[in-house]
């Protein structure tokens, strides 16, 4: 090399060793190519990216070849940027009819159901707990219960508690549940949405142990009839042409760029984010009906592909881990599936830095949830607050966020695991204006306060990943003691008093 060119590349390489992680974070951090990748996600062709779409797999091809213009690697043994994975999809029922005691009930979504034609006597069992079955005879009857649970009964309460009410139904014997629920229009049909066509990943268990043909039905009532469902002697017809299946192949997104420290590169930061939404649904009043989910959840794919561009350019002293999930919005399949397949161990995992959110109310602030339970929390807090944003932890408990996103499938497993979402300080209408709406596009965005949001974002993830001690959950957290077992880390003993 000439002395010239040697002494230019001397000092390029001295000046970017200088510059300060905020410094590397503000320079690749670009809004206008933040609003590319937000406008091509949310674009209606890809017809709201609905898990196992042949639209979401452009998408992962859009986010893999992304990675690799940015110098991040596909996983090294199978040269693929896809961890690829079975999926059913079900399709609701052309034809349901529910009547009971005589009266029709149009507003009625299938849980689980065959073609078949049915009718009988059925018992009213409250919520259907396991105090509910006690002392009754409900071998060969329908069960009618209440939705949800004695606290609550919201569209959340009511899906927790569904599975455990079907599977103590068919342990007592009973043909079929049906759940009675109160939903105002507007919610009914965003659970229609959500439960009509649905995709699981195949249960191996199932295909062992097949169900016996049970019935499983939500039944919306305007007002609350289940109160007269007291009569012992119930009277029911339930008419369908079943549940269709059909198989279906998805992906999740992988990438990886190995960390510069001889030690610390042995250890992962992973930033993740979901890529799927719920696709085309009930129009609005203006006719529009592809959900095209902008802020749920480009916006959190766009910071995982920011942080991407940034490490590509400037790597850390950790690895990177890059993982765009499928499947979130339909059960967090995508997580809960790379955790029981790793690509890369968990154990090598040593902070899960997630985003993902339904939107936003509060330009001032960057929402993470779970921002007080791990050791990372002073990285992220100085993060935004270097471009001028707070950092505050969930300021809505009631809505369990933090078990609504995929990092709750690495918490679960002992992977320090908060999400970084954008600024909200109450689930309030300005959320719900566009979480799961049609509304939600990307021209709807405001993208100076994002361009602050993806800076703080990405220099949080530097100073973790650059940070000699490993981040950890703080002592006592709900998950303290799986990573515990994950990490092998046996906990300091208690002092013995006399």
């Amino acid at each position: 090399m000439k002395p010239f060119l040697l002494l230019i590349t001397l000092c390029w390489n001295t000046f970017v060793i200088a510059q300060t992680d905020s410094e590397k974070a503000e320079m690749t951090v670009d809004k206008n190519e933040i609003e590319g990748h937000i406008y091509f996600l949310a674009d209606d062709a890809l017809k709201g990216r609905a898990t196992g779409s042949p639209e979401l797999k452009i998408a992962a091809s859009y986010l893999a070849n992304t990675l690799r213009s940015y110098g991040i690697k596909p996983h090294p043994a199978t040269n693929s940027y896809y961890q690829k994975f079975n999926l059913i999809q079900t399709t609701a029922p052309k034809m349901l009819k529910v009547s009971i005691n005589g009266e029709n009930y149009p507003h009625t979504l299938a849980v689980e159901a065959k073609a078949v034609e049915l009718s009988g006597e059925a018992l009213y069992l409250n919520f259907g707990n396991v105090e509910d079955y006690k002392g009754k005879d409900v071998n060969g009857k329908l069960i009618i219960v209440k939705g949800g649970t004695a606290e609550a009964s919201d569209a959340r309460a009511i899906y927790n508690a569904h599975k455990e009410k079907q599977l103590l139904a068919i342990k007592n014997g009973a043909i079929g549940l049906i759940e009675m629920t109160l939903f105002e229009e507007d919610w009914w049909a965003r659970v229609s949405h959500f439960m009509e066509e649905s995709v699981k990943v195949p249960d191996t268990k199932d295909e062992q142990n097949p169900k016996p043909d049970f019935m499983h039905l939500w039944v919306n009532s305007a007002t609350n009839k289940v109160n007269a469902f007291n009569d012992p002697k119930l009277s029911y017809t339930i008419e369908t042409d079943g549940i269709k299946e059909k198989n279906l192949v998805t992906q999740n997104v992988v990438g990886v760029l190995e960390g510069t420290d001889q030690k610390l590169k042995e250890e992962y930061i992973m930033y993740s984010a979901h890529y799927d939404h719920v696709g085309i649904g009930k129009p609005d009043a203006v006719g529009d009906s592809i959900y095209n989910g902008a802020r749920d959840n480009a916006i959190g794919t766009t910071a995982v592909l920011s942080m991407a561009e940034n490490i590509g350019r400037f790597p850390t002293k950790r690895s990177a881990l890059f993982i765009f999930f499928t499947g979130e919005e339909k059960g967090l399949l995508g997580s809960q599936y790379y955790v029981e397949h790793p690509v890369f161990p968990l154990k090598q995992i040593v902070f899960g830095f997630n985003t993902d959110g339904g939107g936003y109310n509060n330009t001032k602030l960057a929402t993470v949830i779970g921002l007080n339970r791990t050791t990372a929390q002073k990285h992220i807090v100085a993060g935004a607050a270097t471009f001028g944003l707070e950092a505050i932890d969930d300021p809505a408990p009631e809505q369990g966020l933090f078990d609504r996103s995929d990092n709750v499938s690495f918490a679960s497993k002992g992977v320090p695991a908060p999400t970084y979402s954008t600024g909200f300080d109450a689930f309030n209408d300005e959320i719900n204006k566009y979480y799961h709406q049609p509304g939600d596009e990307a021209d709807s965005l405001d993208y100076e306060y994002l361009l602050k949001f993806y800076q703080g974002y990405v220099l949080s993830g530097r100073l973790i990943a650059n940070d000699p001690k490993t981040p950890f959950w703080v002592k006592g957290d709900t998950y303290e003691a799986a990573a515990n077992v994950l990490y092998e880390i046996v906990p300091e003993a208690s002092p013995i008093k006399n």
